[in-house]
């Protein structure tokens, strides 16, 4: 597999990606995430894409088998200014994943997409609705930590929020006394 940033030709295939995680979604417990405002609209994808920020995860094919958004920087995502319940492990520039999705024809995209964003900047933060059990499985088996609870613009229901920092993982290991070498 493979990343690469989208382009206008891929507008068609990304929607069709998000039409299968939206039924994906509501057949495993978590129809409200997306279902119930189509989210996300065409409009916010081409937005994404004219921004640079939509990516897409093509198969050893060259298929587009995922798509993300992906951004990385200092305090970029408002709504993650306000933590409920703890708080962020890192204060440290961060990278944001949104909009995560797979076809479900490749076993192991979401996985390959979350390490490439880390691979990319080693502190990322991610958010999930409370019934999207799958997506939170998968973030804990890849290390994430669950922080708090963030609120979004485009629902009323709550998030939990993730992150994982390879520098707050480091200072974890120091303070613990576990060292690197063999």
């Amino acid at each position: 597999m493979r990343i690469r940033k989208s382009t206008g030709q891929d507008l068609a295939r990304i929607m069709e990606i998000y039409a299968h995680a939206r039924a994906f979604m509501a057949g495993h417990g978590n129809p409200r995430q997306w279902g119930a405002t189509n989210w996300p609209p065409e409009a916010l994808i081409r937005q994404d894409i004219r921004d640079g920020r939509s990516y897409v995860c093509e198969n050893d094919d060259g298929r587009v088998v995922g798509t993300f958004f992906f951004i990385f920087g200092k305090d970029i995502e408002p709504t993650y200014r306000a933590i409920e319940d703890d708080a962020w492990l890192d204060d440290s520039p961060y990278g944001v994943v949104h909009r995560i999705a797979s076809d479900g024809s490749e076993k192991g995209t979401g996985s390959f997409c979350l390490r490439w964003a880390l691979a990319q900047c080693g502190h990322l933060r991610i958010d999930t609705h409370g019934d999207n059990a799958v997506m939170q499985g998968l973030l804990r088996k890849l290390g994430f930590v669950r922080c708090g609870t963030i609120h979004v613009a485009e629902d009323n229901d709550p998030r939990l929020a993730f992150e994982k920092s390879e520098a707050a993982a480091a200072r974890a290991d120091s303070a613990a006394g576990i060292t690197g070498g063999a």
